[in-house]
């Protein structure tokens, strides 16, 4: 075996415990210097994982650029061993880190990123220790001679993964573009929610088709013949998917026109709720009990929508009740309202106010309307207290809550038959058979 052979050789030539102290050294000071900068940021965190890219690379990247500049040094006097290896692995670690950090920033909840950056960190690790036993070459060989036919075209393994590693890395930092941007600028510069939203979206769309064209030019795929693809897809949309495309289109208009905003709180088709997001392709509305509805975006563009929350941010609370015709109107209507003015959910203004709804079959019918500004905390929770403040009241100031009554009247000739009737006698216990 030439390639082990060859390792031992140059472990044995190099000053081993030199160059160990060497590379702790580069640790150290880039250790040291990654927390000089974290103290005068501020923001005193864990040198690995960083918060954002950049800082979660740090540590690896100037360690990395500290024992490159010594191995160069070095081997000036002496074979170096272990500086190489140390290269290869710092290198797989910056690059692990940086990628790591651009996903968990650009999909904070996704379980299918969180595999991506697993699998990654594996193939770059594996990478740096064939590259330090000196098999890399051997390997690529290998994968360069394994060909295989697309139609007509012969395209070698190494190709295709030198290809797919070239996009998933120019996609990698397109999202970490994306992201730097929405932070830095967008967060900082747009105040209106939606607008930030839809300006994130077409960002990140821009940059992820632009650093995809970029990834297929560079493993040498003709760009002109995607003008074909562009093409059938066009008809595809045109035809077979012209709700998908609707439910797009409708989600754009609706954050550019800003006629709905998240935050608001709206009824749609009979579902009254908060809308929570706006994605691209459907709107996500949170009613008060928990409950959340997904609606297309284009229902939310024909139909009619009634926007709760249009001019501001209260909200109306109704409740009704009835009690007994004998009772004092002007009196009902001041302890309703003061029932929900002793909740501190409830607006002071507008003020609560009570009606007089109708004359019920049973009761005179009250209604409460009140207003709160925080639907976002449940209604029904609040309409809760204020019921039984009202009944509460009511019992107090002696006012009856009727329960359903219904009057059978009997015609005369029913009445005098029923009069004249004899009353029926229960038989005695002797009369009663097998007694």
């Amino acid at each position: 075996m030439q390639w082990l052979d060859t390792l031992i050789s140059e472990f044995s030539e190099a000053n081993t415990w030199i160059e160990v102290g060497v590379i702790v050294g580069c640790l150290f000071l880039s250790w040291l210097i990654s927390a000089a900068l974290a103290r005068r940021l501020n923001q005193p965190e864990s040198l690995w994982v960083g918060p954002t890219a950049v800082r979660g690379v740090l540590f690896p990247a100037l360690a990395l650029v500290l024992v490159y500049f010594a191995t160069i040094v070095v081997e000036r006097f002496e074979p170096v061993f272990l500086l190489r290896a140390a290269i290869s692995i710092l290198t797989a670690l910056a690059l692990v880190r940086w990628t790591a950090r651009v996903l968990a920033a650009a999909f904070p909840s996704s379980g299918l990123a969180r595999l991506i950056e697993h699998v990654f960190s594996w193939v770059v690790f594996l990478v740096a220790v064939l590259w330090v036993l000196g098999l890399l070459p051997e390997v690529l060989a290998e994968l360069d001679s394994v060909e295989l036919a697309f139609g007509k075209t012969h395209v070698s393994l190494l190709t295709l993964i030198r290809g797919t590693v070239t996009a998933s890395l120019m996609l990698v930092a397109t999202l970490w573009i994306s992201s730097t941007f929405e932070q830095r600028v967008l967060d900082r510069t747009v105040t209106d929610l939606s607008m930030r939203k839809v300006l994130m979206n077409v960002t990140r769309a821009l940059l992820v088709l632009i650093g995809l064209l970029f990834a297929l030019s560079a493993v040498g795929v003709d760009l002109t013949a995607l003008s074909v693809l562009g093409g059938a897809m066009g008809v595809g949309l045109g035809f077979g998917m012209q709700k998908l495309a609707s439910n797009y289109v409708s989600g754009f208009v609706i954050l550019l026109e800003r006629s709905l905003r998240i935050g608001d709180n709206v009824r749609v088709d009979g579902f009254e709720g908060r809308i929570t997001d706006i994605k691209t392709r459907y709107t996500l509305i949170r009613a008060g009990n928990g409950r959340e509805s997904i609606v297309p975006n284009e229902s939310i563009i024909t139909q009619r929508v009634e926007n709760l929350s249009a001019a501001d941010m209260r909200f109306n609370v109704t409740t009704s009740i009835g009690v007994g015709y004998d009772s004092d109107v002007d009196q009902v209507q001041s302890i309703l309202v003061q029932a929900a003015q002793a909740q501190q959910r409830v607006l002071k203004s507008p003020t609560p106010v009570a009606y007089l709804d109708k004359f019920g079959a049973d009761a005179l019918e009250f209604t409460l309307n009140f207003w709160i500004s925080d639907p976002a905390a449940g209604t029904a929770n609040v309409k809760s207290q204020v019921n039984i403040a009202m009944l509460k009241g009511l019992r107090e100031a002696g006012i009856d809550i009727p329960y359903p009554q219904r009057v059978v009247h009997l015609s005369d000739a029913a009445a005098a038959a029923l009069a004249t009737a004899p009353a029926t006698r229960a038989p005695s216990d002797s009369a009663r058979p097998g007694v």
